[in-house]
């Protein structure tokens, strides 16, 4: 929603203080100039781009315009999850989970929290380490080197879409100044050709070319990118998350502060309070 009311107060400003010092709002629409700058920087970003970036792309771009499922309750739901599991496992021993990580979407431990559920990707993380640790055969420090290994590759994996976008922002100027340079060439072939009110016509529409393409990028395409980028870097938390709460247990901590350490790691505008965590734990597992 807040990006929709930015991009509103981007063009609201930019459109309304142009016609405040008495420009006329048509002579900025210029389609030719449209097609060149945005036909132009679409075609370099299939050209930059496997298709599997592009199908990520336009996910991450769609999703940009959502509201963000990881919030506080989700990590609430996440760390009551992992303490019911983690207690299980003190209480009746690793293989009592055996079942519960094998199909998670079948067992009740974790069907009392559709939230997290919902998100194969987690519960893929948490279940994968979960059955090395059932296993057996790998120590803390494997388990960490592997786990370091694998958030690196969803890291930069989940970073190519913002890339993608941010290059196209890079070379919206850029396609601007082309289009703006074509216009300049319009005009200097009609020299001689058409009146001079006519070539001032010319010469504002080739301007327009330069104009969009420095709004476009700075003002939409831009800003896109760097939310994409924050959205990235809030879908990462749940994975730290899980981490430091399974390699808390390794080292031997308790269920709760197992929980406590996970729940350290995340930002201060979503992490619940340890009082707000354990009232939730005791009310889920009443349930």
């Amino acid at each position: 929603m807040l990006v929709a009311i930015g991009f509103v107060i981007v063009t609201a400003c930019v459109l309304g203080g142009f016609a405040f010092m008495g420009g006329h709002l048509i002579t900025l629409w210029q389609p030719v100039e449209i097609l060149i700058i945005g036909g132009g920087a679409l075609g370099a970003m299939v050209v930059s781009n496997t298709p599997n970036i592009l199908k990520a792309t336009g996910k991450a771009m769609a999703g940009a315009f959502k509201p963000s499922s990881i919030t506080k309750a989700f990590y609430m739901s996440l760390m009551a999850l992992m303490y019911e599991v983690l207690t299980k496992v003190r209480k009746e021993g690793l293989m009592s989970i055996e079942g519960d990580v094998e199909e998670p979407e079948q067992s009740p431990l974790f069907q009392k929290y559709p939230e997290v559920l919902a998100d194969h990707h987690i519960v893929e993380f948490l279940t994968d380490y979960l059955r090395l640790m059932v296993s057996g055969n790998l120590n803390p420090m494997e388990i960490e080197n592997l786990m370091d290994g694998e958030l690196e590759t969803h890291h930069q994996e989940a970073h190519t879409p913002q890339a993608a976008v941010q290059q196209m922002a890079d070379g919206l100027p850029a396609f601007g100044i082309v289009a703006a340079v074509m216009g300049v060439v319009h005009v200097m072939g009609s020299v001689g050709q058409v009146s001079n009110a006519e070539l001032g016509v010319m010469i504002a529409a080739a301007l327009v070319g330069t104009f969009l393409g420095i709004l476009l990028a700075y003002g939409f395409v831009g800003p896109l990118a760097s939310i994409i980028n924050h959205k990235i870097a809030e879908s990462s938390k749940p994975f730290e998350c899980v981490k430091t709460t399974l390699l808390a247990s390794l080292n031997g901590y308790s269920p709760a502060l197992a929980v406590e350490f996970g729940r350290k790691v995340l930002y201060s505008t979503e992490r619940p309070s340890f009082v707000e965590l354990e009232e939730h734990v005791k009310n889920t597992k009443g349930k």
